[in-house]
């Protein structure tokens, strides 16, 4: 990870230091940074409408783009897609340099014409809430392993299994605790839940986040 996007993490984190504004969910030198903000922006009428914007910076970021995701208790699904297509054509203004910041600050200015556009007024659409957020955002679970009888045929599997379901992660020994952290597409993460109860017998729960 570049030294500048280390400096764009922590002046980030500064400046959302509010209750709840700021939450890094993951990173490293190899994957990135996977983080969430929250705010509020004006909306149609004057009304302050709380966002969640997830932004996963990859190891080539801000060479390449982020990636974005946005969720709103107060937006549809439509409106809450607009918003992220918006975003990205923002960012690709600003390729090369750090662009968090910018973008943030971009949405809450614009918003409310955001919302007026035809594309997010659909009807018949429900709000989003944070935890279903898109369909394409970014979850993580945590699994909690009882034991290992054989490790080196455990960690065998854990890496197939991984790999079937197309999920990246980490698995961590931390003294007679077992944990796997896993991130991927929901769908993906949902259907690993299910089979980590066959495959592993797992005492953990899995959660997106």
């Amino acid at each position: 990870m570049a030294e500048a996007v280390r400096q764009e993490l922590s002046a980030l984190a500064a400046i959302f230091c509010g209750p709840h504004e700021w939450e890094m969910l993951s990173c490293s030198e190899t994957d990135g940074a996977v983080f969430r903000i929250h705010i509020t922006a004006e909306g149609q009428v004057g009304e302050e409408v709380p966002l969640e914007l997830l932004f996963r910076l990859p190891a080539g970021y801000p060479s390449c783009l982020p990636g974005v995701s946005v969720s709103s208790t107060h937006l549809t699904r439509a409106q809450c897609a607009t918003a992220k297509e918006k975003l990205l054509e923002e960012a690709r203004k600003l390729l090369s340099e750090p662009m968090i910041h910018e973008l943030v600050l971009w949405i809450q200015q614009n918003l409310r014409h955001i919302l007026s556009q035809p594309e997010a007024a659909r009807s018949g659409e429900k709000p989003t809430w944070p935890e279903t957020a898109t369909d394409d955002g970014l979850w993580l679970t945590l699994l909690h392993l009882d034991h290992m009888r054989a490790r080196t045929k455990y960690v065998r599997t854990v890496e197939k299994w991984a790999a079937d379901l197309r999920l990246t992660g980490r698995l961590m020994f931390m003294g007679k605790t077992i944990l796997i952290l896993l991130q991927g597409d929901r769908s993906d993460i949902k259907v690993s839940g299910v089979r980590s109860q066959r495959v592993f017998n797992t005492g953990g729960v899995t959660k997106g986040i």
